[in-house]
Formats: structure tokens, C-alpha cells, sequence
């Protein structure tokens, strides 16, 4: 059973989310809730123009339902997972990230909205976005405290404790760190299947790690975010029938950050989450560059676009980024399975 609920995890999160492509995208449709694609943009991006977007109601929908399956599967069934659910302690991280990840699409969803409906392109403005984002991952730290969370791990040198000394730079670094990937996978969304196939390859890292780790519910939340990416790059793949939106990515971003602080080991993220990193430091080098010389370091930032202005189709990008995922995502489980 230990193995079998992960697997029903992600078949479930595969199924609720590819199935729902249905019934969610037509009714995008219907209300004309389609994607505006700026003029900044590579051109030929224009005749995306119309895609449905706020697709990641699909994503969020399909990892809540997985979830409650397998949490009902483990009250059913006496497993590893079901050990866990008896813990106050686990539970609440559990949730907690759940919830974060909810909330960050939340954030998402009303920029969505408002892009939309309301027809301002930009959406929230990043004064709004950034003190919603850092009020939600404030909330989610100061929750993981109150639950019992004391320390965290560092290659090499392994657990630090997080209320004393040096250990207390984990607090501001983390809040920054949860905003600072939330924002990057957000960067990444920018490709048809790009921001679902990265985060398929990191969540089935952070399952390798749970499962070596002995963390049956982040194993389980791993599978159910595995599954609902598969489950929407059915829809969402050159030609995208569908785009997630902020709604998605940012929820994305809020499950991926929840994984790796719910194994104990944020830090990890920073290889698994290579690529997002490298969309974030893209956009950053390329502002900081024009303000200083006047002139551009990458022919479109973030780089995805970078390599599309070079002539690489839009498939090729997605497969090369999800491989140096990969590989980022290798380095991260190396501490874990070498026991470093």
C-alpha cells in the first residue's frame, strides 16, 4: 500500500486535471477569457492571441481532489501515509503548503482577472503582487513555527538549528526565497508547455527525495503535482489549447517551494529549481545590463525567449530546459542518496 497510494496519487491528479480540459477550457471560451499577448513579445506569439488562459484552476483542481483520494485511501488503509496522518506535526505541513500553494494561485487568479476581464494588461501592480506574496509566505513560515519546525538542512554539514545563532538568517532568507521561486516559475510560463514540463521533471525529484527520506505525504503530494502537470500538458502542448496563467504558475510555484521546505531541505530547490533560477537571473541581468550600457545582454528576456529569437522552435527550448532541469534535479538528490 505504501507504494500503491503515490501511484493512485498521481493517476487521480493525471486524470481530474486532463479530464477537466472538457468542461473548463469551452467554458474559458464562453466567458472570452483569452490570453492578450503583448507587443513586446516575439511576434510570431500573436497568433496565440484568444488561447483560453487561467487554465491552472485545472492544475489546482487536480492536485486537491489527488489528494484528498489518497489521504482517504490512507484513513482506509494502514500505510506509511497513514502513520503520518496521526502526527499533529505532519498534517500541518501537509496542509499548510497545500494551502500556500492555493493562495499563491489566488494571487494569480485575481491578476488574471483583472488582465482579462478588466482589461488592464499588467494586471496587479507589483506593489500589490509583492506584498500579497510575501504576506502569504509569511503566513506559511510563521505556521511551519508554530507547528514544531526547528531546523533545517545544509549539505555537509546537515540540520542547523533555526531559533539561535546563525540559524536565525533562515527566517528573512526563507520569506525571500518562497517570493523569489514563486515569481520565477512565473518567469518560466512563457512557452506552450514549458512551465508544466519543468515542473513535472522537479516534482518527480522531490518525490525521489520524499521516498528516500521516508516522507510518505510529500511523496503523495509529490505524485499528485506530477500527475496534474501530465495531466495538463495534454492540453497545453504546442499547439497550447490552453494556458495556466498566473493562476497556474504561481500556484505552481507556491507547490514546488512547499515540497522542498516540507522534506526538510529548501535549499535542494536551488539545483532542482535550476531553471527557474536562471528565467529569474535572466530578466535581472538583462534589466541591470540596459540600465548600465543602453543595450540588450539577451535578445528577449526571460531566456526561453532568448533562445526562441535564435531560431529554436518553441518544442525544442522546452525539451532542452526540462533536461537542464534534469540535470539540476540530479544534483539535488546526489546529498540525499550519498548521504552527504
Amino acid at each position: 500500500m505504501d507504494k500503491l497510494i503515490p501511484i493512485l496519487s498521481a493517476v487521480v491528479g493525471f486524470a481530474v486535471t486532463a479530464l477537466l480540459g472538457f468542461v473548463v477550457i469551452p467554458y474559458l471560451k464562453k466567458l472570452k477569457f483569452g490570453q492578450t499577448i503583448l507587443d513586446i513579445g516575439p511576434k510570431w506569439h500573436k497568433g496565440k492571441q484568444g488561447t483560453p488562459t487561467m487554465g491552472g484552476i485545472m492544475i489546482m483542481a487536480g492536485v486537491g481532489v489527488a489528494l484528498a483520494v489518497a489521504v482517504t485511501t490512507a484513513l482506509i488503509a494502514d500505510s506509511a501515509f497513514s502513520q503520518e496522518l496521526k502526527s499533529k506535526y505532519h498534517i500541518i505541513v501537509l496542509s499548510a503548503g497545500f494551502v500556500m500553494a492555493l493562495l499563491m494561485g489566488g494571487i494569480g487568479f485575481i491578476d488574471d482577472y483583472i488582465k482579462v476581464v478588466k482589461k488592464r494588461n499588467l494586471g496587479l501592480t507589483a506593489r500589490q503582487k509583492t506584498f500579497l506574496q510575501l504576506l502569504v509566505s509569511a503566513g506559511y513560515l510563521a505556521t511551519l513555527a508554530l507547528a514544531g519546525m526547528d531546523k533545517t538542512w545544509l549539505p555537509f554539514i546537515g540540520n542547523i538549528n533555526i531559533f539561535s545563532g546563525f540559524g536565525l538568517l533562515f527566517w528573512p532568507i526563507a520569506l525571500m526565497f518562497i517570493y523569489g521561486f514563486t515569481n520565477a516559475v512565473n518567469l518560466t510560463d512563457g512557452l506552450d508547455g514549458l512551465a508544466s514540463s519543468v515542473t513535472l521533471v522537479v516534482a518527480c525529484a522531490m518525490m525521489l527525495a520524499a521516498g528516500r527520506l521516508n516522507m510518505a505525504g510529500m511523496n503523495v503530494m509529490s505524485a499528485a503535482l506530477g500527475g496534474a502537470c501530465v495531466g495538463f500538458i495534454f492540453w497545453n502542448a504546442k499547439p497550447a489549447r490552453v494556458f495556466m496563467g498566473d493562476t497556474g504558475s504561481m500556484f505552481l510555484g507556491g507547490m514546488v517551494v512547499a515540497l522542498s521546505f516540507g522534506i526538510g531541505r529548501p535549499v535542494l530547490l536551488i539545483f532542482a529549481g535550476c531553471l527557474y533560477f536562471l528565467e529569474a537571473i535572466s530578466v535581472m541581468l538583462q534589466v541591470g545590463y540596459y540600465k548600465l550600457t543602453k543595450k540588450r545582454l539577451f535578445k528577449m528576456a526571460p531566456l526561453h525567449h532568448h533562445f526562441e529569437m535564435s531560431g529554436w522552435s518553441e518544442e525544442k527550448v522546452v525539451l532542452f530546459f526540462s533536461l537542464i532541469a534534469l540535470v539540476g534535479c540530479v544534483l539535488a538528490l546526489l546529498p540525499i542518496y550519498l548521504n552527504w
